[in-house]
């Protein structure tokens, strides 16, 4: 058994969970949607929120208490992201110290743990970076071609990923690589290795080992393309057992699928939020538009859809905190959620009518935010491909 699955993870109440939402609720209402349209523009960066959030514990709250985290939940790391998007916010810019979180306590030695999760969570180290996609590979994680070599005291690795996001933020970084090619393993999920790699070591003594070249989204995202050459890193740096790589990263995507089921949740509401207080209050031809059922009945079926993503965003969260198998749970809730915040973001635009792209409503930023979670961290059609292969028990469709 792990040391996460030994560490006592402490589960709220359902009183103690409604103080945890009003926190974050008051922390977010610093930061309010003027503060996010502010940086949306240039892309900038939400330090300053991202630092009040580590400042309160949010961002460690699935390390264990010995490691200084609050050693909670995945349910209430749900409650957290939901709240920064339900708030206006967006949550990219830190939810990754979270789902990654996962590899090294799950399958990080003690040595990694004691030396980098006490920083973590009081927010000396910041780990934020996940480098596994390349642009040939695609959704295909297998065929990555990224390598690390074997060394007398380590590795050496090449290669070039994208959509690594926050590298220029963090101190550490996950890498996927392979350290046995394709063709020679017996089975193609084999010979991919996870690294942690300390960013701050290769900043300060191998700066033309890694190239970085940002990348600009349709909403603020930081996210870049990655050159790693020759970039040396000790053995100790291996997660686990070489070659399980691929293994552990599938291990922790299903924490990662419920996180940003919870995001997609929070947006939903924001969406349904605005749109009834918008509803509500606009008159046209003398009456308030909310009358019309014409817009109140969208509006009232797009809550309906969030509230029942939300009850199986608790039900995935629930069964993955008590160790049970949660893969068709956190799928099924990452898939319905993606399309009902979708569809409440679609409602609250046709609400708003032509406001609804001013950018001082905060709508169109939003809705630019929440069109993401039908593509990533997994496609929509993949999770459609998991359920009926793996659940309905129909052939492989690729």
């Amino acid at each position: 058994m792990s040391d996460l699955l030994q560490s006592e993870t402490i589960k709220l109440s359902e009183e103690e969970r409604l103080q945890l939402r009003k926190e974050v609720r008051e922390l977010c209402e610093k930061f309010g949607n003027e503060y996010w349209r502010e940086l949306d523009p240039d892309r900038k960066y939400p330090q300053e929120f991202v630092d009040a959030l580590t400042e309160e514990g949010y961002l460690s709250v699935l390390i264990p208490k010995e490691y200084g985290g609050k050693g909670y939940g995945l349910t209430e790391a749900t409650i957290i992201l939901e709240e920064i998007h339900r708030a206006g916010g967006h949550a990219a810019a830190c939810h990754a110290q979270m789902y990654t979180m996962g590899s090294l306590l799950r399958h990080g030695s003690r040595e990694q743990k004691e030396k980098y999760l006490p920083g973590i969570a009081s927010g000396e180290i910041r780990m934020q970076a996940f480098s596994i996609t390349e642009p040939e590979a695609g959704s295909n994680t297998t065929a990555i071609e990224t390598f690390a070599e074997k060394t007398d005291d380590g590795y050496v690795i090449n290669g070039h990923k994208n959509w690594t996001s926050r590298i220029k933020q963090s101190d550490l970084l996950l890498l996927l690589a392979r350290t046995t090619p394709l063709e020679e393993v017996e089975k193609k999920s084999r010979g991919m290795t996870l690294f942690l790699v300390d960013l701050r070591e290769i900043r300060q003594n191998q700066p033309n080992a890694l190239e970085v070249e940002s990348v600009r989204t349709m909403f603020n995202y930081a996210t870049n393309k990655i050159w790693y050459k020759n970039m040396k890193v000790p053995e100790d740096s291996v997660i686990g057992e070489v070659g399980s790589g691929f293994k552990y990263v599938l291990d922790g995507m299903n924490a990662e699928r419920i996180l940003l089921a919870s995001e997609s949740i929070g947006d939903g509401y924001f969406f349904i939020d605005h749109a009834v207080e918008y509803a509500s209050e606009r008159e046209v031809f003398n009456r308030k538009i909310g009358q019309n059922q014409g817009v109140q009945f969208p509006i009232a079926r797009a809550y309906a859809s969030i509230k029942a993503a939300d009850a199986l965003r608790y039900k995935a969260a629930e069964k993955f905190d008590t160790g049970e198998n949660c893969g068709e749970e956190a799928n099924t809730a990452k898939l319905i959620s993606s399309e009902a915040s979708w569809e409440a973001a679609n409602v609250a635009m046709n609400t708003y009518g032509g406001n609804g792209f001013v950018d001082q409503y905060d709508i169109e930023r939003k809705f630019r935010e929440t069109r993401m979670y039908q593509v990533a961290p997994v496609n929509n059609n993949m999770i459609l491909s998991y359920i009926g292969q793996h659940v309905l028990g129909m052939p492989r469709s690729y």
